[in-house]
């Protein structure tokens, strides 16, 4: 969260995090293509030949007041690839808060599993309780034949309390209510922090 007073508004930072091609960089293009011009920047992407994210996503929001701060919501993606491990942690950096978007196919799964570990352990190398920082779990690609049950999902990936939701994001199912939630979860906390 970083304040500036002189113009009145509050920057909070929003990762989607998660495996390799599990649909964050989709879930930030989908947002962008349904947004208002006024109410979005400029979506910034950066990809390798195979059209995957090397480094991060990049998409501001503008939307409502928070105690009469204009915020302005930046949303980030990680690259998902165990190569760019020091990428991840440091888009992580300074995060208000995270949806973590899972891959729902069954040969996705301990992918997922790392993934959130990962999550976790680098929170914590940044000084978070990972326990606390607000998070929401969106459980993509739920269009597909081989995807896991939301019950196994959540048995390996949940927690008490976390908001989930089942997504589509190449066709936009779940991906507003996902960010709704983390947004609902981040304004939340710093109303309670200012």
């Amino acid at each position: 969260m970083f304040i500036n007073w002189k113009l009145r508004e509050i920057n909070l930072k929003i990762v989607y995090y998660g495996p390799a091609l599990s649909g964050k960089t989709t879930n930030l293009e989908y947002i962008h293509s349904r947004l208002k011009p006024e109410l979005r920047g400029e979506l910034i992407s950066l990809k390798t030949r195979e059209d995957r994210t090397i480094f991060f996503d990049f998409l501001q929001l503008e939307v409502g007041e928070i105690r009469g701060l204009k915020p302005k919501f930046n949303l980030y993606t990680v690259p998902g690839q165990v190569i760019y491990a020091a990428s991840r942690k440091l888009v992580l950096q300074g995060a208000d808060g995270v949806v973590f978007v899972a891959d729902s196919q069954w040969d996705r799964l301990q992918d997922n599993v790392e993934s959130m570990r990962n999550l976790e352990e680098n929170l914590r190398q940044l000084g978070y309780d990972p326990f606390h920082l607000p998070l929401t779990i969106q459980y993509n690609k739920r269009d597909l034949p081989d995807k896991a049950p939301i019950t196994v999902l959540e048995a390996r990936l949940g927690r008490n309390g976390v908001p989930h939701f089942e997504s589509v994001a190449t066709r936009g199912i779940g991906v507003f209510d996902t960010l709704k939630a983390i947004i609902n979860l981040v304004v939340t906390r710093v109303q309670q922090e200012i």
